[in-house]
């Protein structure tokens, strides 16, 4: 009898305890990509990889490009409206386009994948965003460390023959 009060009182004592935590009702959103993405970036680095030797084991089968060309001074932008949602994108610097350098973006999902599967970056040329000029894969999302890697796959009947890999940081 004796332990049947203790524990009576042990998940009396639990659930007063669990009960503290105060709600103030206000509902909170989750941070989506297209916050987490906006904003000025810098490239940090730029491969550009032959996925053709790669596949076969071929070397060398990348190349760094960040000192080549300019892409050193390599930025691009993504901007958002009042309420998080892309709006327009822009690259400076003077350098070689390996897409067009501006014009307007749109994510695939407002959230990373549970499956693992790469959230893309569409880019159009029209602000309807109907007529798609390239598309990016989001590599490694923005986190605590202010990074993210893009890549660029180029592709001819449906097979992969050159990528380039963005390392970028926001600039604050």
């Amino acid at each position: 009898m004796r332990c049947k009060i203790i524990y009576l009182l042990a998940m009396i004592s639990l659930l007063a305890v669990g009960c503290n935590e105060a709600d103030d009702g206000h509902h909170v959103d989750p941070i989506t990509l297209n916050e987490k993405i906006q904003g000025e970036w810098g490239l940090m680095n730029l491969k550009m990889v032959d996925e053709v030797a790669k596949a076969a084991k071929t070397e060398p089968s990348e190349q760094d490009l960040s000192t080549l060309f300019n892409y050193d001074n390599f930025r691009i932008k993504f901007n958002v409206d009042e309420n998080n949602q892309p709006t327009t994108y822009e690259v400076t610097g003077n350098v070689p386009p390996l897409f067009a350098l501006n014009g307007y973006w749109s994510l695939s999902s407002d959230f990373q994948q549970a499956n693992g599967e790469a959230v893309r970056i569409y880019l159009y040329s029209d602000a309807e965003k109907t007529m798609k000029t390239d598309e990016l894969r989001l590599a490694s999302v923005p986190g605590s460390n202010e990074e993210m890697e893009l890549h660029l796959v180029r592709v001819s009947g449906g097979i992969a023959f050159v990528s380039y890999k963005f390392k970028l940081n926001a600039i604050n």
